[in-house]
């Protein structure tokens, strides 16, 4: 029915509101609301997410910046990169070592080059480290490169420094494909007296088929010219990290070579995961009891033209690049912006148990009465957990507990608890497979079972939300995980998807509806 209204004298016209249709759905029980330009909302008995119709959107997430400085302990290799992926050695892992605040690679046989290389593919980049060499090199020439589109020891760009047994130091950039090497920037002098144990810089940067370096002795300037640049398509794509050389006749071998410091500035990832879709994922005060009312109508209709942060803009808010907001009601606390998974442990992984009030570096008092002081180091920091507490709690407003009064309509701290007995419904589970995905829809939480090594055969231990079909119609989540120290949907650490045959496609056991 039309309404008119008076407005200072004038009878103003409100059209009726939108006619809205329902039709009962199974599997699970839901109720799926029309108007006349088709599906508008899905509402899922027991559940108060909503899954909306709204303006396309596009989720995209790039490579995270990230350095490594080394501060750790590791044998038989470099161990894990923060924000990187973990490194690679070729060759005897014993000659790779981490200790002292930097990295060690041994080359004992000369004309025998040993590879250390962070395992993330990437196509544009721009990286930077330090090198040196523990000795001044004897019977002839050592070499320290940093590598970039490297995908074989025989395969791989470097800008490549060169110390020579009188103490001139040289800079060459050049293309390996195959085991051919061809030299893009012919070895020019950017130094002398070499010491042992001077450190030097070296930065690369590939843009498109544009490849280009610099070097120069750590502490002094960086130039700002490229003393080579050069346009090559070879390797477009591979990892970054070093490469070490004593070359032939070298003697007093073995000769050890030490980088710190290495700084992925900038990349982009060979294969960028993009999300679109027209899908709003709103929440109700209270779970949907399967009466469809005048109230839940005039919500529906409401949220149809809200375009205020729903749940997966949310989510959003945490991955790599996301700006830093802060709540002047919680006294200037960072309440969004990238996040980082949690602090280092001595060997440089990030550590789990950063919840949602770690990440903004607050005690927090939960309705039930428990309360937890923020753990220290964590600021800026949450856990898979944590992660899916400051979206659907924080944000979205269910309330949480942390490991009492679990009840089915609060949401727990951990994994093992949330999937289970977590608020909302269940609307797939596998005991020791993965279940269907028939039903799954964005703003679902999945749990996996994805820890090898948990003592507790069965038990969830990971988590994250359902963003949906990426650009290659694969479906994908996004989580806040060890590698790489954060929220993310990419592929760093393991492939955010739910089917295939990856870990979490494999480890996959549950999904629930909040």
């Amino acid at each position: 029915m039309a309404v008119f209204t008076v407005d200072d004298g004038q009878m103003l016209y409100q059209p009726p509101p939108a006619a809205l249709t329902t039709q009962t759905l199974t599997g699970p029980s839901r109720l799926q609301v029309s108007d006349a330009q088709g599906v508008l909302a899905t509402l899922t008995v027991g559940a108060r997410t909503v899954a909306m119709r709204g303006p396309q959107r596009t989720f995209v997430e790039d490579k995270r910046p990230f350095v490594d400085q080394f501060t750790r302990t590791a044998s038989n290799g470099f161990g894990a990169s923060p924000g990187g992926g973990n490194w690679s050695q070729s060759g005897t892992a014993a000659l790779y070592s981490v200790t002292g605040g930097v990295g060690q690679i041994s080359c004992d046989v000369a004309n025998t080059s040993r590879h250390a290389t962070v395992i993330d593919t990437l196509t544009d980049v721009d990286v930077t480290a330090k090198v040196t060499v523990t000795t001044v090199p004897a019977g002839a020439a050592s070499s320290i490169g940093l590598s970039f589109g490297y995908t074989a020891t025989s395969d791989a760009n470097r800008a490549r420094l060169i110390i020579n047994t009188t103490g001139t130091v040289q800079l060459v950039l050049e293309s390996e494909v195959a085991g051919t090497v061809t030299t893009l920037g012919a070895a020019t002098q950017v130094g002398t007296g070499f010491t042992a144990g001077q450190w030097w810089r070296i930065r690369a940067q590939r843009t498109g088929s544009t490849i280009r370096c610099r070097a120069w002795r750590d502490g002094t300037a960086e130039p700002e010219t490229w003393l080579h640049t050069a346009t090559s398509t070879a390797n477009p794509a591979g990892r970054v990290g070093f490469r070490a050389l004593a070359s032939t006749g070298s003697t007093g071998l073995p000769r050890i070579f030490q980088v710190d410091d290495l700084q992925v500035i900038s990349g982009s990832w060979d294969v960028v995961p993009t999300v679109t879709h027209d899908t709003w994922v709103r929440v109700l005060d209270q779970p949907f009891t399967g009466t469809w009312t005048p109230q839940l109508a005039d919500q529906i209709r409401a949220w149809a033209v809200d375009s205020s942060p729903d749940v997966l803009a949310y989510a959003m808010m945490y991955v790599t690049g996301a700006p830093a907001v802060t709540s002047p009601a919680l006294a200037g606390a960072q309440i969004a912006g990238q996040s980082d998974y949690g602090p280092l442990d001595a060997a440089g992984v990030p550590i789990e148990g950063s919840d949602f009030h770690d990440y903004m570096g607050r005690a927090w008092t939960f309705p039930n009465g428990e309360t937890r002081a923020a753990g220290p180091g964590e600021t800026g920091c949450m856990d898979c957990s944590g992660f899916v507490r400051m979206v659907y709690g924080f944000h979205m407003g269910i309330p949480m507990v942390r490991t009492a009064n679990i009840d089915g309509t609060v949401l727990p701290r951990m994994t093992k608890d949330i999937g289970p007995n977590g608020p909302g419904v269940i609307v797939a589970q596998s005991a020791s497979s993965a279940p269907s995905l028939t039903a799954i829809q964005p703003g679902d939480v999945p749990h996996f079972d994805a820890d090898t090594g948990d003592p507790v055969a069965g038990q969830l231990d990971h988590n994250g939300i359902y963003l949906g079909l990426d650009s290659l119609g694969q479906p994908r989540f996004v989580n806040s995980r060890k590698t790489p120290n954060g929220p993310t949907f990419g592929d760093l650490g393991g492939a955010s998807r739910l089917d295939g045959a990856g870990l979490y496609a494999t480890s996959l056991r549950l999904i629930r509806r909040f």
